[in-house]
């Protein structure tokens, strides 16, 4: 038999406005110990040195991160005009340089082309998959690693400031998948000047403000204390993008069980992706069937 994870039942999210400085990872395992979860897992990674709003789900909200991290995000970011970089960022080595720079009216004409259905490519120091192998392990090797485009969505790219010539600072609003890194280099060689990214934060993620979350200091303070926990969301916060149909007692037990449950009758088209409460409290996600809901994922709750 396997070991029991040790730790307790607690669901919910913690939002929490990531330092810079560290890994996704490690703000998710900062979060768990200081809650003394068993289970945790985030909404989105975010670049080491990138900061703002990092979502942690805890126990039964992990169930809902795919609908976090489907969400649109927003980020703030300043590009550095003149310089591309390895990695698209500061962390980098400089590989290219150009004394062009273009004006903001040249710099607002190129953003236009970024919004909309794009395909982008991922930088090559990544976490996508390569034949099995994490791209950025490939690239510290040496390797010359050819990443496909993919498609994005780019709801919103604006500037809104001009600090100098060498630097532009822009807010974007994007679906799943985005690389502020990539749209930073595509910027600067449509520009003809190269481009990375100096600095990154993300403002918002789907229904996560940074504004919202919790410095690493303050979890510290209140870790292992009842006063973290009045900062838990609700896990139903995870599923603020789906309809949310209510469900009979009868209703809900069956679908506890993982079968199709009656569902309140609503406005909702025949094979929509829904949620089914109780009382306010997370049943069970699936797809609107004829007066029932066929679940997917079922809540411990």
């Amino acid at each position: 038999m396997g070991r029991s994870r040790k730790g307790r039942d607690i669901s919910g999210w913690l939002v929490v406005d990531k330092p810079a400085g560290l890994t996704s990872t490690a703000v998710v395992n900062k979060v768990r110990w200081a809650l003394q979860a068993k289970k945790a897992g985030h909404a989105g990674t975010l670049d080491p040195e990138a900061t703002g709003v990092l979502a942690v789900a805890l126990g039964e909200a992990t169930k809902t991160v795919p609908y976090i991290t489907d969400a649109l995000k927003a980020y703030r970011f300043t590009v550095r005009l003149g310089q591309a970089t390895n990695t698209d960022d500061a962390e980098g080595e400089v590989i290219a340089q150009s004394d062009t720079r273009p004006s903001d009216a040249q710099i607002k004409a190129a953003l236009s082309h970024f919004i909309g259905d794009i395909m982008q490519v991922p930088p090559k120091f990544s976490a996508v998959k390569i034949d099995g192998q994490r791209a950025y392990k490939l690239a510290r090797d040496g390797e010359d690693v050819e990443i496909a485009a993919r498609p994005l969505w780019v709801d919103e790219l604006v500037l809104t400031d001009r600090p100098d010539p060498d630097h532009v600072e822009l807010e974007m609003v994007c679906g799943k998948g985005g690389y502020v890194r990539s749209i930073a280099r595509d910027l600067g060689e449509a520009l003809g000047c190269h481009g990375h990214v100096r600095e990154l934060r993300r403002i918002w993620s789907g229904p996560f403000d940074a504004e919202d979350g919790l410095t690493f200091d303050q979890i510290e303070e209140m870790a292992q204390t009842p006063a973290l926990d009045e900062h838990l969301r609700p896990t139903a916060d995870g599923l603020a993008d789906l309809p949310e149909l209510r469900a009979t007692p009868e209703g809900a037990a069956r679908l506890r069980n993982g079968n199709p449950g009656m569902v309140m009758a609503a406005d909702v088209d025949y094979g929509t992706e829904c949620w089914a409460s109780l009382d306010g409290v997370p049943v069970a996600v699936g797809r609107y069937k004829a007066g029932e809901l066929h679940p997917a994922r079922v809540f411990n709750l």
